[in-house]
């Protein structure tokens, strides 16, 4: 089983500017275009450097975390992950979808697997692997990390090679549990409205995925 860690080259965060996909680029600029008061960047990692979970989604949203430059930031699905992570003793303050709400995440750390915001909300395979070496240092570089939560199974399955795993490791799912090398994975059914709102995802289901993650903590 490959060893996570981080060499001098590796960074955890991307670039403000980063070059490396060409199609989320050109999303970029259309996006800095039309709305020039927008974050449109890659968006960094939000919360507790010291943290023992971890919380992966796929990608920024166009008009959430893209538009206020943190992650799971004014779009819905960061109301639910939020209101969710102060509940479960993750997060204290109040969340009010802005990156000034005064919000600060206690052991606990929320990124993407992809940084920039892609088009459709769907970034590609190739997308998904050039950004994977960030998620691979964000990983490393949590001293104290013992469990990862993913927001769906394409976030499982890229947190999964991005630890050396195969993406077909573990149990896809919700609920699901698998070691993934020293941590333990849970995956989620991620937090979007089209879940919410079919009833696939209720609140009670998400907390109790936090639930559990705090006793394994």
């Amino acid at each position: 089983m490959k060893t996570v860690t981080p060499r001098m080259t590796e960074r955890a965060e991307p670039a403000r500017d980063c070059p490396i996909c060409p199609r989320l680029n050109t999303y970029r600029a259309e996006n800095q275009a039309a709305h020039p008061d927008w974050f449109n960047g890659p968006a960094p990692s939000f919360g507790d450097p010291n943290a023992r979970l971890l919380v992966v989604g796929l990608a920024p949203g166009r008009q959430g975390a893209n538009r206020t430059g943190r992650p799971f930031t004014g779009d819905f699905a960061g109301v639910l992950l939020y209101e969710t992570l102060l509940k479960t003793g993750f997060a204290k303050g109040r969340y009010a979808a802005s990156p000034d709400d005064g919000l600060t995440l206690t052991d606990c750390m929320v990124t993407n697997a992809v940084r920039c915001a892609p088009p459709g909300n769907k970034p590609t395979p190739a997308e998904e692997g050039a950004c994977r070496p960030f998620l691979s240092a964000r990983i490393a570089a949590l001293p104290n990390l013992k469990v990862i939560v993913t927001l769906g199974d394409v976030a499982r399955r890229n947190t999964l090679k991005a630890l050396g795993l195969p993406g077909s490791a573990g149990v896809p799912g919700h609920g699901s549990e698998s070691p993934a090398g020293p941590f333990r994975l849970i995956n989620s059914y991620h937090c979007s409205r089209l879940n919410t709102n079919t009833g696939r995802l209720t609140p009670s289901m998400f907390e109790a995925i936090f639930t559990r993650a705090r006793a394994l903590l």
